[in-house]
């Protein structure tokens, strides 16, 4: 099947805008304008390189996009934004190439546009309430909200046009923020722009969190991580790496000991799961956070500037079907894999990745066993993996997810050769907080209990983002971030 390149994308749709004059578009004509296909790097060329796969919609492609959009009087978007972003607004402005109108839209509600237009799964967000999808009968042929996001975030960025906001007068207050991660981030440039000191402290020696260390630089480039990073230390924001809260300061010595007003807990879900079967302690087994973070952080795809080693591989085997299944997946072929497996034990239909990111590792030759699971992992005397112990599977009845449960196929055993096995299975909490801060409430999973305001059960102390939800998106740790922060604010302001 060829791969329409770039060029060809953006000429088609410069010649079709051309032919559409917009003040005349009815809604059957908008929704005759075909979804406009993200350009993206030759799947030959891109499996050998950590540049950014999606290369970005063209001036005309954006606008024939946002033309798309039916202007909907009760904007049913947005109700699957979790900030609430003003979608209709945005697009309007966007279509009529005001793309910097168009910004300012959507930053009266998210801080990290060029970031959520990547990697958000809008088509399980806002586009899944779009009306132009649901006529169509196809979530995938809604207006691709997060590609035009995207486009006039990257428009603000590369004409220099990024305005910080003007922190309000001091109070004299103090704030700590655990963790840069999107949460963190969101709670520190709010209250910041309140007039409160801000603290942000890291356990890595790179602020970012997830989108640094778990997501690849061939999704988010790292450069607008950083760029996200400078504006907030533009803003006044101090930031500490190397700092990990429960070891190198007690939480509750923030408030105690150093003088904290309120402190906003936003430290993820870094601690990996493991399938628990024989084999999972042989040379050659990661977790997929260790692999990424090796590759993403510390540039192992880059021997000669690497902070790390990392593995080499022949045959790998990835076991999961989400997001970072993909990633870890997609890495290792840049890493120099001859060949990769995603082992799944349910069918495609069931895989919580995105649509997108599946389409992108087939293009680039990733192998998709599914209705399979390992049972072990074999390894040679020498204590390597040499191959995966895999079990078929039959799919039953929904379960509690919804998805159909996987029921194991008796006898049904077979071998994988394989030298790698990166486990992607999800992630709990880290436990470190929890053991070292008395008093605050957790569920069974490790995650820090709160209410509607993102308070813990400890006075002053607020949580949110993975820590509190679990595995989440980038968004919906943004928008518990900017519940926290409203409270926090509200809190700070009642004091003076």
């Amino acid at each position: 099947m060829s791969h329409p390149t770039p060029e060809q994308l953006r000429e088609d749709a410069a010649q079709l805008l051309a032919t559409i004059d917009p003040s005349a578009l009815k809604p059957r004509d908008r929704m005759a304008i075909p979804v406009q296909e993200m350009p993206t790097q030759d799947p030959d060329q891109r499996v050998c390189n950590m540049e950014e796969v999606a290369v970005g919609y063209s001036r005309e492609q954006v606008i024939l996009e946002s033309l798309r959009c039916l202007q909907c009087k009760n904007a049913p978007c947005i109700q699957g934004c979790p900030v609430s972003i003003n979608i209709p607004k945005f697009i309007e402005k966007a279509a009529e190439g005001d793309f910097e109108g168009s910004i300012a839209v959507i930053k009266e509600s998210s801080l990290l546009p060029a970031i959520c237009g990547r990697v958000c799964p809008q088509e399980a967000q806002c586009q899944l309430y779009c009306t132009v999808g649901k006529s169509l009968r196809d979530v995938e042929k809604s207006v691709s909200i997060g590609r035009i996001e995207r486009y006039v975030a990257d428009y603000e960025r590369e004409n220099h046009l990024v305005k910080m906001p003007e922190p309000a007068a001091p109070t004299g207050k103090r704030v700590a923020v655990v963790g840069s991660g999107p949460a963190g981030i969101t709670v520190a440039a709010d209250v910041r722009k309140a007039g409160h000191d801000v603290t942000i402290y890291e356990a890595f020696h790179k602020p970012g969190g997830v989108m640094v260390y778990g997501i690849p630089e061939f999704r988010l480039p790292k450069s607008i991580v950083a760029e996200e990073i400078e504006n907030l230390e533009k803003m006044g924001v101090t930031i500490e790496t190397n700092f990990l809260v429960g070891r190198t300061r007690k939480l509750t010595d923030l408030i105690d000991k150093d003088g904290y007003d309120a402190v906003f807990v936003g430290s993820g879900a870094g601690l990996p799961k493991f399938m628990k079967i024989e084999g999972e302690n042989l040379i050659g087994v990661f977790s997929a956070n260790e692999y990424l973070t090796r590759s993403n952080l510390m540039k192992a795809y880059d021997p000669e500037h690497a902070s790390t080693p990392i593995y080499e591989s022949k045959i790998v085997a990835v076991l999961g079907g989400g997001n970072v299944a993909m990633d870890a997946a997609r890495t290792a072929k840049r890493l120099g894999a001859q060949k990769v497996y995603i082992v799944y034990r349910r069918t495609e239909k069931e895989m919580p990745a995105r649509v997108e990111e599946v389409g992108h590792a087939k293009e680039e030759g990733i192998d998709f066993l599914l209705l399979h699971s390992p049972k072990k992992i074999i390894g040679n005397e020498k204590g390597r993996v040499t191959g995966l112990e895999l079990l078929a599977y039959e799919l039953g009845e929904p379960d509690a997810s919804g998805r159909r449960r996987p029921m194991a196929i008796e006898g049904s055993e077979s071998i994988l050769e394989v030298d790698t096995v990166i486990v992607s299975i999800g992630n709990d909490s880290n436990p470190l907080i929890k053991k070292t801060t008395a008093g605050l409430e957790t569920n069974k999973w490790g995650n820090i209990i709160v209410d509607e305001q993102c308070r813990s059960s400890i006075d002053r102390i607020f949580a949110g983002g993975d820590i509190v939800l679990g595995a989440a998106t980038v968004i919906l740790a943004m928008g518990q971030g900017r519940t926290a922060a409203q409270a926090i604010n509200e809190r700070l302001a009642q004091e003076n």
